[in-house]
């Protein structure tokens, strides 16, 4: 028998009205937001199934804009999201999209910044604020944003994992999980861990010191009423 937990009954804090079209796809574009990094200058948000089709009347074009300003799903300002976006000089574009077998509430967000770098990042809402996501620049990937999170980009070649893991064990970091994911053999791959801690810039930058890494990126959870 499945168990269901309080955010199961009541749902999560949020600024109205639907969890999924509205919590959730705000916690998926935070995220997406915090991979691309700062001066951002354009969002188009490539919307599927549900949110294709209802995002203007469950106020998910709000709340997704709401996430790339750097906006929790309970914060007052996710109403008038559009308008703080474009006083930001942001561009935002939304377009129904067919993204294949995926949940019919999947946004895939093209991120350009101000100096050329355009990052890619999809993922779903998958009911009560929940989310996942599973792409990024290319890469499948799969983490929920519920724990401290490292998304690292690596050359694929033996001893990368048990380097990183090393480095966590050595600075008292608990793996809660963990996956590894590869293009091809010898080239590019991902690893995601979610941890019980926060990782620090010094672990990060420990962790930069391996040569086969190439990228890192952090993403901490968020929670509610902070």
């Amino acid at each position: 028998m499945k168990r269901y937990g309080v955010f199961d009954i009541i749902g999560p804090i949020m600024i109205g009205p639907s969890s999924s079209h509205t919590a959730g796809a705000a916690r998926l574009s935070k995220i997406a937001g915090i991979i691309a990094g700062e001066n951002i200058k354009k969002v188009t948000f490539l919307l599927h199934g549900s949110f294709a089709k209802t995002y203007k009347g469950h106020g998910t074009d709000r709340a997704l804009v709401a996430g790339i300003l750097g906006m929790n799903p309970w914060d007052e300002g996710l109403r008038d999201s559009l308008v703080i976006a474009k006083d930001k000089g942001i561009e935002i574009v939304f377009k129904e999209a067919d993204l294949g077998e995926v949940h019919p509430n999947t946004v895939k967000f093209v991120i350009e910044k101000e100096d050329g770098y355009e990052a890619e990042v999809m993922g779903s809402s998958i009911g009560g604020g929940s989310i996942i996501i599973t792409e990024v620049d290319g890469q499948k990937v799969e983490f929920t944003g519920e724990y401290p999170t490292l998304i690292i980009d690596h050359r694929d070649a033996p001893g990368v994992v048990s380097k990183v893991t090393a480095i966590l064990y050595d600075n008292d970091i608990n793996i809660a999980f963990m996956k590894v994911f590869r293009s091809s053999r010898g080239r590019g791959a991902a690893m995601i861990f979610e941890t019980d801690h926060n990782i620090t810039k010094e672990i990060k930058e420990e962790i930069l010191s391996i040569k086969e890494i190439n990228h890192i990126k952090i993403i901490n959870p968020m929670k509610e009423g902070e």
